[in-house]
């Protein structure tokens, strides 16, 4: 029998750790939301920020929101010019210099949306810690003003006029959508490519794809389009890139966040979610975007669980009474799966030296209770359908209207002709599956009571950042997905070739705050964020 490793009580270097983490998310945070509450009249009681610098020096690679909001309040620069300067950015390395082809659409009101909120912003209105705040949206959430495509030249110029539930509350956050993502078309892959947006390449090593299906917006964020972004998750589709473009990314428990909006892939596994730099940039964007919407029954439930802010899941850094559980099976045998098998397992060390508990978990048999519990090509064909439905100038109403115009990538031709073929919605196949996903998800309990763990800790995928027009190999996506239980992915270190490696933490229902908990303590310890070398900060003036 497996036994934990003992809880420590603080003392010596890792007692120094916790206080100074403690102290350090408290006075983010405090000043975040003290930022955004104070009025242009109380400008001056604000002794500890710096004398505003002139708007043309103000940099914005790398910059958190709070660092972006603090240059807003103290008249540094205004949110019109934020979006000037990640506009610069997305012309010099989206379709040059390293041609990320991350972006598939720009706002063409984005500037004046900034303009507005800055507007407010004198007048005394500040919303919160987002107002003004550039971000993008991946491709596949309902946006107002811009086209809606998933990636799919057969949805070309598909205008939903409305926004998807997050992309509202972003918005009504004050937030700014400087544009849209380029994902793998319709959701449907891990590696980035689609025919509406072409192949979005890794800014850490452009010969090799981004993670996906939110491949985009990870590319991004890595490379300081905006301050951050959302992105979907069906199976593994924010924590991939999450783990390619050494960011942090959560896929909730399902239930957290609401998929009205959404191009659908499959409605039981699919959630929304935000991918940042920071921890406390992921903290910020969920307290904007998470709770319960009508449109979506399933979030009703999520009204018992979300703190009043996630900021307060994290002031107490210390994790003596964690107990994070090495789920050995997923860190893969092949020879390909080494390298990153031993840089997720050295970054131990560090939640070790931060008082966690850390017992390896073998979970005979994980394989078997993981197999066939994955619904997408189930489901697919009729929730497209369901989506479509309500918009009669969709340019195609139907998965098989898309196939039969060929409009597409060529990449995702098996699996949408394989969807398409499903011919009803409810079969003995697809009652089978959804009744192997709920003993999945007890048995992943079963463990995690019975020995006591936290969460479970594993590589978010065995394997590094393929090379483009190569397979991805190496997903660990099905736990999250199949079971519906939270995962957070973070920063592990990076390849000797230096490509980013990530690690997912997988809790039980609604343990978010934990999860978070964990993450902000392991980054203030190690400071896993290393930008790409493709995107460095502009000279001044271009």
């Amino acid at each position: 029998m497996l036994t934990p490793t003992p809880t420590r009580t603080p003392h010596g270097r890792w007692a120094r750790h916790v206080a100074m983490i403690a102290t350090a998310v408290a006075g983010v945070l405090a000043l975040a939301l003290r930022l955004a509450a104070q009025a242009p009249s109380q400008l001056g009681s604000i002794g500890s920020l710096p004398a505003p610098a002139p708007a043309a020096t103000f940099d914005v690679s790398e910059k958190s929101i709070v660092d972006l909001l603090a240059a807003q309040r103290i008249g540094t620069v205004t949110s019109r010019e934020l979006v000037e300067k990640y506009l610069a950015r997305i012309q010099a390395y989206d379709q040059d210099g390293p041609r990320l082809n991350a972006m598939i659409a720009l706002n063409p009101r984005a500037l004046d949306e900034a303009a507005a909120l800055d507007a407010e912003r004198r007048a005394g209105r500040v919303r919160g810690p987002l107002h003004g705040i550039p971000i993008v949206v991946k491709d596949n959430y309902a946006t107002v003003g811009m086209p809606t495509t998933a990636g799919s030249l057969a949805l070309a110029g598909f205008q939903t006029g409305r926004d998807a539930f997050l992309v509202k509350k972003l918005r009504d956050a004050g937030a700014v959508v400087v544009g849209k993502t380029n994902l793998h078309e319709l959701a449907y892959g891990i590696t980035s490519v689609s025919s509406a947006g072409g192949q979005t390449r890794n800014p850490y090593d452009p010969a090799r794809n981004p993670g996906g299906s939110s491949g985009g917006t990870g590319a991004a964020v890595a490379a300081s389009f905006a301050a951050a972004g959302l992105g979907t998750d069906t199976c593994g589709s924010i924590r991939n890139p999450a783990s390619q473009n050494n960011l942090f990314g959560l896929r909730g428990t399902m239930g957290l966040s609401s998929r009205d909006g959404i191009v659908p892939l499959a409605h039981s596994q699919d959630i929304g979610g935000p991918l940042t730099r920071t921890v406390t940039d992921l903290l910020l964007m969920l307290d904007a975007t998470v709770g319960p919407d009508p449109a979506d029954e399933i979030t009703r439930t999520s009204r018992n669980y979300i703190p009043p802010t996630y900021g307060g899941s994290v002031g107490d850094a210390g994790l003596g009474d964690v107990t994070i559980g090495v789920l050995t099976p997923l860190f893969g045998t092949a020879p390909e799966d080494a390298e990153v098998g031993r840089i997720v397992r050295e970054s131990l060390a560090n939640l070790r030296s931060l008082g966690a508990g850390v017992v390896e978990v073998p979970f005979p048999g994980l394989d078997d209770v993981l197999r066939d519990t994955s619904v997408i090509n189930a489901e697919f064909k009729f929730d497209l359908l369901d989506f479509l439905a309500p918009f009669a100038a969709a340019p195609m109403r139907s998965l098989g209207e898309i196939v039969e115009s060929g409009r597409y990538h060529p990449a995702v031709e098996t699996v949408l002709r394989r969807a398409n073929d499903v011919t009803s919605r409810e079969t003995p196949g697809y009652r089978t599956t959804l009744a192997r996903r709920a003993a999945a998800r007890q048995a992943v309990l079963e463990v995690m009571n019975d020995q006591g763990i936290t969460a479970f800790l594993y590589p978010t995928l065995r394997r590094k950042p393929a090379l483009i027009g190569e397979p991805q190999g190496g997903s660990n996506c099905q736990l999250s997905a199949a079971t519906g239980l939270p995962a957070l992915g973070m920063p592990a270190g990076f390849t000797e070739d230096g490509l980013p490696v990530g690690m997912d933490l997988l809790g039980g229902p609604w343990s978010e705050p934990t999860l978070l908990k964990v993450a902000y303590a392991y980054e203030r310890l190690v400071g896993p964020r290393r930008p790409p070398k493709t995107t460095p900060p502009l000279a001044v003036g271009r």
